[in-house]
């Protein structure tokens, strides 16, 4: 009987380092949100990869940071939490730039881990940097972490991919697969949904936005011809940035409502009907209440 290895990889790093790229190249569809701006994930999220005589469940991310309000403490217990009972620690780091204040922390998180579990080491962004850089990077990253294993990819490029899927799997025990093999994510078609209207904002908006920004998905049906009825709210901090979201002749928010309407089409393959609008909640992202409803819940 041939073996198989299953078991779950946490994706962990500092904001912008490219998890969940990485995720979505691995899975070869999109179930991530991406953009330039840190902290795009919020949540942990499940990508689960079933191939021949291999199951990986990776658990991808929100950026580990320095929190300057409740919602930074809260993206930093999420992924801290993603590394208890998982069977192997992927640690993705930015080989463009020298570690940081932040990456020096998450090596700390990672000494203090479970010490039993297998670290994987990946330097990103290889394409990025010369034959020497990536030798000196690959040396400064590992001074931080010891008994790791080190890879290299792009994950934007997709190289090096298959080398580090296979080294990953070698570390996983052999046991069978834990979820059905047409099953690649556990988040729900409504809470992805979120997550690229989240990702548009993100991409379109100026730089005093995207951080004070979050979506709520208010209706999500189903039609009898087959479309899919989306209403969501937008949140921000300030009546200013309420402004900028939807924009001169409402022409931002329809740019928006465009490129997410479009995203969502493709994860779910059916037409959607999108129904935004735009709600000011002042200093949300300090406010228990408003945090709570939005579910992101801090936990004692």
């Amino acid at each position: 009987m041939t073996e198989h290895r299953s078991g779950f990889a946490a994706i962990i790093g500092r904001p912008n380092v490219g998890k969940s790229t990485l995720l979505n190249a691995l899975l070869g569809q999109k179930i991530a949100a991406v953009s330039p701006r840190p902290q795009t994930t919020r949540k942990r999220q499940l990508g689960i990869l079933t191939i021949e005589n291999a199951q990986v469940v990776f658990v991808d991310t929100p950026g580990i940071h320095n929190p300057k309000h409740m919602l930074g403490e809260f993206l930093n217990q999420e992924a801290q939490e993603a590394l208890d009972g998982v069977d192997v620690i992927l640690w993705l780091v930015d080989s463009s730039t020298a570690p940081t204040e932040e990456d020096i922390q998450i090596a700390d998180i990672l000494s203090k881990a479970a010490r039993r579990t297998p670290r994987l080491l990946v330097l990103n962004k290889i394409d990025m940097i010369s034959a020497e850089e990536e030798s000196a990077r690959g040396e400064e990253y590992s001074n931080l972490l010891n008994q790791a294993t080190v890879m290299k990819v792009s994950a934007a490029r997709r190289l090096g991919l298959g080398e580090m899927l296979e080294t990953l799997i070698q570390m996983l025990p052999e046991r069978p697969p834990e979820y059905p093999e047409d099953q690649v994510t556990d988040s729900y078609e409504r809470e992805i949904a979120g997550d690229l209207i989240r990702e548009a904002c993100l991409i379109r908006l100026r730089d005093e936005v995207p951080h004070g920004l979050a979506v709520r998905i208010d209706e999500f049906k189903e039609r009898e011809n087959g479309m899919a009825y989306i209403a969501a709210t937008i949140f921000v901090e300030r009546e200013s940035q309420k402004g900028i979201v939807i924009g001169e002749g409402g022409r931002m928010m329809k740019t928006i409502g465009s490129q997410a309407r479009k995203e969502i089409e493709d994860m779910g393959g059916r037409k959607v009907f999108l129904e935004l609008r735009v709600k000011v909640s002042k200093d949300w992202r300090n406010d228990p209440n408003a945090l709570k409803q939005l579910g992101y819940v801090k936990k004692k």
